[in-house]
Order: C-alpha cells, then sequence, then structure tokens
C-alpha cells in the first residue's frame, strides 16, 4: 500500500525519459531540416559562383584578345601579352574550382534530399523570422530549443531517480489477502480456475451432487481485478452462465443455494475490454466442467450435443432430456451405446423434428441413422472417461450442449448410505 512513494517517482521518471525522447527527436528533425536547407541553398550558391567565373573568364579571354591585337600594331609589349595570358589561366583555373565545387554540393544535396536537384527557385530572406535583440534570442531558445528541453527532461529523470532512492530508505505497508476453500461437503477435488490478459479473473466453486442448477450451480465465487461498472459486470456474468453453469445436468436435482458470485475491485486499473466476455466464459465453462467431472460416484464426463435443432430452446430442452434419462445414464456406466434410450428421452420434449430423421453418434460413431440402425455398435469405444453423444434433428440450425454424468453404484450408495 506505501512504498515511500517509489511508484508515483517511477512513473513520472518514466514520463520525464519519454519526453526527453519527444525533444532528441525533434532535434534530429531539425538537424535533417537543416542539412536540407543548407545542401539547396550550397547549389545555387555555387552555381551562381560557376556563372559568375564562366562570364569572368570569357571577359578575361576578350581583353587577352584585344591584347594581342595592340602587340600586332606595336602599342604592348610581349610582357603585356604574358600578363594577359596568365589572367586568363588564372580564370579558367577559378572556373574549375567552381565546376568542383558545384558537383560536390550536387553530390551532397543527393545524398540528404534523395534526388538529383533540378531547376531549384532562389530563397527567400528569413530576417523577418530572426529574435530583434540577444536577449529575445535567449529566451526563445531556452524556451524552444529542444536540445535545452531535452537536458532539462534529463534533470528531471535525474531529480527523481534521487526520490526513488530516498523512498527505498523509508517504511513500507504492504497487504496480501488469500482465498481457502473449507466448504466441500462430497468434493473430491478442489476446483479452480482463473485467466490473465492484463486484469485477472480468477473463480472457485463447490458441487458434487444435486448439479441441475437453473441459475448457477451450487457455490462458485469468481473474482476481477478489472475496473468495471456493476450493470456491465453482472450483464457479463449471465451471459457466461447462461451456456455454461445452466447447462451442467448431473442427476437433475436442483440445489436450494445454487449461488454463483462475481466480484471485481478494479486493483489493476486496467478497463474490461472486448476480451472480458470471452475470458470470463473461459473460466466459467471450466469450473462448471470441474463440477461435472467430481460429480458423486461418476465414472464417464458425458457432453450432450444437439445439433440443427429448430431454435437453442429446442436444442438445451432436448439435451437435457437426454442427460436426465436414468436409462440413458445407466447405459453409459455399463458402456453399452444404447441409443434407442437417446430417441426415447428425445420424444418425451416438446421441441421439433421429424421422428423418422434423428441421427445419434457416439464417440464419432453414428450408431442412429434416419431413427434406424447406423454403424455397428461395436465400433464405439466408452472404455474412457468422456463421452460425446451427439443428436442431430434436422430441424434448422440452432444447437446447444449439455454436460451430464453416468448413474453409478456409487452414486446411489452415496445418498443412501448416511441418514439425514
Amino acid at each position: 500500500m506505501f512504498n515511500g512513494f517509489q511508484t508515483a517517482n517511477r512513473t513520472r521518471q518514466a514520463e520525464s525519459q519519454v519526453f526527453a525522447a519527444r525533444e532528441t527527436l525533434r532535434v534530429i528533425e531539425q538537424t535533417v531540416l537543416l542539412d536540407g536547407a543548407t545542401v539547396y541553398m550550397n547549389v545555387l550558391r555555387d552555381s551562381a559562383i560557376l556563372d559568375l567565373q564562366r562570364r569572368n573568364v570569357e571577359v578575361i579571354q576578350e581583353q587577352l584578345r584585344q591584347t594581342r591585337d595592340r602587340f600586332n600594331v606595336g602599342e604592348v609589349t610581349r610582357t603585356d601579352v604574358a600578363q594577359a595570358e596568365s589572367r586568363v589561366a588564372a580564370a579558367q583555373s577559378q572556373m574549375l574550382t567552381a565546376e568542383a565545387n558545384l558537383t560536390t554540393a550536387r553530390a551532397a544535396y543527393r545524398r540528404v534530399i534523395g534526388v538529383d536537384p533540378g531547376r531549384l527557385t532562389p530563397g527567400s530572406p528569413v530576417d523577418r523570422l530572426s529574435p530583434r535583440s540577444l536577449d529575445l534570442a535567449v529566451a526563445q531558445g531556452q524556451a524552444e530549443n529542444p536540445s535545452v528541453t531535452a537536458s532539462e527532461y534529463g534533470v528531471d529523470v535525474a531529480q527523481l531517480q534521487v526520490k526513488v532512492n530516498e523512498g527505498s530508505l523509508y517504511p513500507t505497508v504492504t497487504v496480501s489477502g488469500s482465498a481457502q476453500q473449507n466448504y466441500r461437503t462430497t468434493d473430491t477435488v478442489i476446483k479452480t480456475s482463473a485467466v490473465r490478459e492484463g486484469y485477472a479473473i480468477g473463480g472457485m466453486a463447490k458441487g458434487a451432487g444435486m448439479l441441475a442448477p437453473g441459475m448457477a450451480t451450487m457455490l462458485c465465487v469468481i473474482t476481477t481485478d478489472a475496473v468495471i461498472e456493476p450493470a456491465a459486470l453482472d450483464a457479463a456474468l449471465r451471459k457466461a452462465t447462461a451456456t455454461t453453469f445452466d447447462r451442467v445436468d448431473a442427476d437433475g436435482c436442483m440445489s436450494t443455494n445454487d449461488t454463483v458470485i462475481l466480484m471485481a475491485n478494479g486493483a489493476s486499473g486496467i478497463p474490461a475490454d472486448e476480451r472480458f466476455d470471452d475470458l470470463l466464459h473461459l473460466v466459467c465453462a471450466d469450473l462448471a466442467r470441474q463440477l461435472a467431472a467430481d460429480a458423486e460416484g461418476a465414472t464417464k464426463l458425458i457432453d450432450v450435443t444437439v445439433v440443427n435443432a429448430a431454435s437453442e430452446e429446442d436444442a438445451v430442452e432436448a439435451g437435457r432430456a437426454v442427460a436426465r434419462s436414468a436409462l440413458f445414464k445407466c447405459a453409459m456406466f455399463g458402456q453399452d451405446p444404447n441409443w434407442g434410450r437417446v430417441l426415447a428421452a428425445v420424444g418425451t420434449t416438446q421441441a421439433q423434428f421429424d421422428p423418422l430423421h434423428i441421427d445419434v453418434s457416439i464417440n464419432g460413431v453414428q450408431v442412429c441413422r434416419d431413427s434406424g440402425v447406423g454403424e455397428p455398435r461395436d465400433l464405439v469405444d466408452l472404455s474412457g472417461r468422456d463421452v460425446n453423444v451427439v443428436v442431430d434433428l434436422h430441424a434448422g440450425d440452432a444447437s446447444a450442449t449439455i454436460t451430464t454424468t453416468d448413474l453409478t453404484h456409487d452414486y446411489v450408495h452415496e445418498n443412501s448410505a448416511y441418514s439425514t
């Protein structure tokens, strides 16, 4: 709960580091911009210098021609001609130097800008953008120069690190919590489930008998540290229980204290997002399946899936009728793929279907096709714990799964060998 303000100071330190990095980026941006302007102006400058040197060569060459003409008529000496020739050579040398400088400037332009310079427009004066005085220049630099502001943020980082170090010397206060499951009756294992995606959702449940919930299961407590409003929390829980706890039916007997509780404290500081409903469903489905797997005396965990029903309500009703059929449950305990008991249970419901066109598959083998004999029953392997029964009503596109268990000697003994 208290760590000498280290968390707050580290957060401020991280923010200052981000701000300093942003200012450093501004320095890079300004450097690139300056480099671009510099190579642009250098090309303009060296182009103008080369043009001037070329015209200078032309003028001095004309002077040399005139000097030679005057020499031919005896007005000047050979020394004058030699001096004129020397001036031409010097002007040509300066022109070659200007050409080399322009070539260098154009190469620098290509390196910085990325393309060869075309016809460049002369730059505009920037005097009007300059500060009016030295004091204004200093003030503007301190306020806007990114190198200065980056250094200031660096000072903040160092000062905050001092505070963090000081905080580590302060006394700390911590709070820890735990949950213990001491309310088991005939449960043989503790049932817990948790997921974490930034925020966490975790739960624990109790139940082994009387598993035919009307809203949740016997006793289940789920917690989350996500930030979420009560109304949204309630809606998410009702949505999750509708297809998880509410579809567990171990023995058809509803408990008098069916309860599922979902609590949120927002301790993570992370708002619940679009993933919350799916993550909550995962936890509820896991806990519901653990409840069924630990059902009293059970040797089989059976999923009865009704497909192609006219509505989801029909699929749930038909699936629950099969899951509650004592004859079917006994057949599963005896490892007997008796599809007739499945059809008989479906036939007691108000679901829409053609009684002559129902398919039943048990552990992947379609033992009943069009309400008659399908694949050989001997192909069905019921030696394992998990059993999957699929009932195809051929009446629509809705589906639902009810999870149940077999009916065993141990279930009868456990519910008859004690006095109430």
